[in-house]
């Protein structure tokens, strides 16, 4: 199943960073152990609004939605464009940055979405990455 929605391209990348966290036990215990929280993202394109969730609380997965398949809630949502979210994952954009001039736009724990880096940089390091990033 894929998480991703064509009207957001850059969407694709929930499906890396699903495949880069469940394709090893021992990386995915660690980036819950990293993460410790439920991170959600907003992103925007258009008219077109979806909302993903990357569980690093409990199961170190990946969905559709704002809250995980066992009702938990996120406790950071990051809210941003397709083009920014684009520049994000590939590492061409710099988090701080857009949250400074308005661009990222953080709801909840601001301190836990800078756990969110190493997880999206592993991510960009995997072969699945390589391939369709």
């Amino acid at each position: 199943m894929s998480l991703k929605n064509d009207a957001i391209p850059s969407s694709e990348a929930f499906d890396v960073i699903h495949q880069s966290l469940t394709s090893d036990p021992k990386e995915q215990e660690q980036a819950i152990k990293q993460g410790g929280a439920v991170f959600a993202f907003t992103l925007k394109n258009g008219n077109t609004t979806d909302s993903w969730h990357i569980d690093l609380k409990k199961s170190g997965t990946v969905g559709k939605g704002l809250v995980t398949a066992d009702g938990t809630k996120a406790q950071v949502t990051l809210q941003l464009s397709d083009a920014d979210f684009k520049k994000l994952i590939e590492g061409k954009g710099n988090a701080q940055q857009m949250f400074m001039s308005g661009k990222l736009k953080v709801k909840g724990d601001v301190m836990k979405a800078t756990k969110l880096d190493p997880i999206l940089k592993r991510a960009q390091s995997s072969p699945q990455a390589k391939a369709k990033l």
